[in-house]
């Protein structure tokens, strides 16, 4: 009678893994757009439409991916953020392209994460969950195609903020930015500040653009004043508990703050006890490892944030 209930047990977790393996393959597919407003701009300032898009982990024919990346430009934002982690292939560049392409015609900004400079490896799942902050396991013999990547995107007009400042005009404001590369490969160093003389006036927000949100690399962008920071590579935790939420980050951050609109140090700065914090987006992103194809209580998505005035 025990070995008779030991077995059914045993049937009944392995067909709920299953289950749960199988689901996990059809979310990952289940993209969705999610919107936020942040009140960051001045007092009277119009809205400014931001469209945040991460870790696309893009794979050749992924067609499904690549026409629902193409018909965000159909949300007419201002300007676009791409936070790294775009490519998953040595072959993919093209078809990446291809899916950028409406998007390039409208002002961005961009860093890049560990996927973008080299191809992801095999690993044991496992090592996700046990080895939380350790650099990733990625390919550097078969080397991705980032510099024709950033070439790429410079050429259309975006801004690349690989450990740097710079400026852009969208949505009628002018907005100044700074970004770090990729802090999970300790690529990321803060740019100094813009000396006085090469100051060239207001502007309406000071955005920060990271891929990996270290603490390190949030700290130094809310003591540099930013108003907002943006960032991804968690993927939302990935294989998240329902009604629990992610068990990892993939990097220093708490799991309370995986992915969407938080505040840095604390709350969120319209809280309260929040007063002084940055405003913080995290996006969990579109994709996966392909050695990882699973995504569970925890759906690909890109952000549409709505900057409005205070």
């Amino acid at each position: 009678m025990r070995a008779r209930t030991a077995g059914r047990l045993l049937g009944a977790a392995a067909l709920t893994g299953a289950a749960a393996l199988a689901w996990g393959v059809v979310e990952r597919g289940l993209y969705t757009l999610r919107e936020v407003t942040v009140p960051v701009l001045p007092p009277g300032a119009e809205p400014l439409r931001v469209l945040h898009i991460s870790d696309l982990h893009l794979t050749p024919f992924q067609d499904d991916k690549i026409a629902w990346v193409r018909d965000l430009a159909g949300l007419e934002p201002d300007l676009v953020v791409d936070t790294g982690d775009n490519m998953a292939h040595p072959d993919v560049l093209p078809s990446l392209l291809h899916a950028l392409d409406p998007l390039l015609g409208v002002p961005g900004a961009f860093v890049m994460g560990s996927n973008d400079y080299y191809a992801p490896a095999p690993k044991n799942p496992l090592r996700y969950l046990t080895h939380r902050n350790t650099p990733p396991q990625t390919a550097p013999e078969n080397p991705l195609p980032a510099g024709e990547l950033a070439a790429a995107m410079r050429m259309a007009g975006w801004i690349d903020l690989t450990n740097r400042r710079d400026t852009v005009e969208a949505g009628g404001h002018r907005i100044s930015l700074v970004g770090v590369d990729d802090a999970h490969l300790d690529r990321d160093r803060f740019p100094a500040p813009a000396p006085e003389d090469t100051d060239e006036g207001p502007t309406a927000l000071h955005l920060g653009v990271a891929h990996a949100p270290y603490r390190r690399v949030l700290d130094a962008m809310h003591a540099d004043g930013t108003d907002l920071v943006m960032a991804g590579h968690t993927h939302g935790g990935q294989v998240c508990v329902p009604w629990w939420g992610a068990l990892v980050t993939n990097c220093d951050l708490d799991t309370r703050r995986v992915k969407g609109l938080h505040g840095w140090p604390g709350p969120r700065p319209d809280a309260p006890g929040g007063a002084g914090s940055t405003w913080m987006h995290v996006s969990a992103g579109l994709g996966t490892s392909p050695y990882a194809p699973v995504r569970f209580a925890c759906r690909p998505e890109a952000t549409l944030l709505t900057l409005v005035p205070r």
